[in-house]
């Protein structure tokens, strides 16, 4: 039987957002004892929440769309669900600091020192052990990010996306922007918000699936992020 690793945060009223993006707000909007006529019920056992939130809430994929006005064609309702499905690595950069850059480098040695190759079409997840060490925490939005020099680098290896547990994939201020424009550019994407990346440290390749809802033209989508490892 195959084990599936959850890679996805939960999504609830006040959770953290990146900056100025739009605040879960969620509500019962129906309830059982509305829908059973019972009228003089003191309880309210939910049937149907009314969720409010955006497309880059929790964990979640961006759209090529969202990188750049260039590509604004380019929406997550017609990237191919290839990119969604695929085979994947996580390598550790579980060293790396608040606000500190991954480079080059250090994508290269943690492959080594892994054993690992990066493969056309991969989804290469990077942990950092940010969540655990700052979600829910003032530090939360000084995490460690990827460079541009760095985010270049994997997309000439044609890679499908990269994910980290961070609210952004590089550091905002320094190379947030460039990293974003970048994958724009070259044609693939990445996760934000990820947890559960230590488990998956010193086990080789799986299968990664983080399939978005269908948006027509959204540039972004939350997704249900998992690992699998077939036994």
């Amino acid at each position: 039987m195959a084990e599936i690793i959850d890679l996805s945060q939960y999504i609830y009223e006040g959770m953290p957002v990146f900056k100025d993006l739009p605040q879960v707000k969620m509500s019962i909007h129906n309830t059982h004892e509305e829908w059973d006529g019972d009228l003089e019920a003191t309880t309210k056992t939910p049937a149907v929440y009314k969720l409010e939130l955006g497309e880059h809430t929790g964990t979640h994929v961006d759209a090529l769309n969202h990188m750049a006005r260039a590509y604004k064609e380019q929406s997550i309702d017609k990237m191919p669900l290839s990119m969604f499905y695929t085979e994947g690595i996580c390598l550790d950069l579980s060293h790396k600091t608040f606000k500190e850059l991954i480079e080059i480098e250090d994508l290269k040695e943690a492959c080594e020192k892994q054993n690992l190759n990066i493969l056309e079409n991969d989804t290469v997840l990077i942990y950092t052990d940010h969540y655990r060490k700052a979600f829910g925490t003032e530090n939360w939005n000084k995490g460690p990010g990827i460079s541009a020099q760095a985010t270049r680098w994997l997309g000439n290896q044609r890679i499908a996306a990269f994910g980290v547990e961070m609210m952004s994939p590089g550091v905002p201020g320094i190379s947030n922007k460039e990293v974003h424009h970048i994958c724009g550019e070259l044609g693939f994407t990445h996760y934000e918000n990820m947890v559960n990346l230590h488990q998956l440290i010193g086990r080789g390749r799986f299968r990664f699936i983080a399939l978005p809802l269908k948006i027509k033209g959204g540039t972004g989508s939350p997704v249900r992020a998992v690992a699998v490892f077939e036994n």
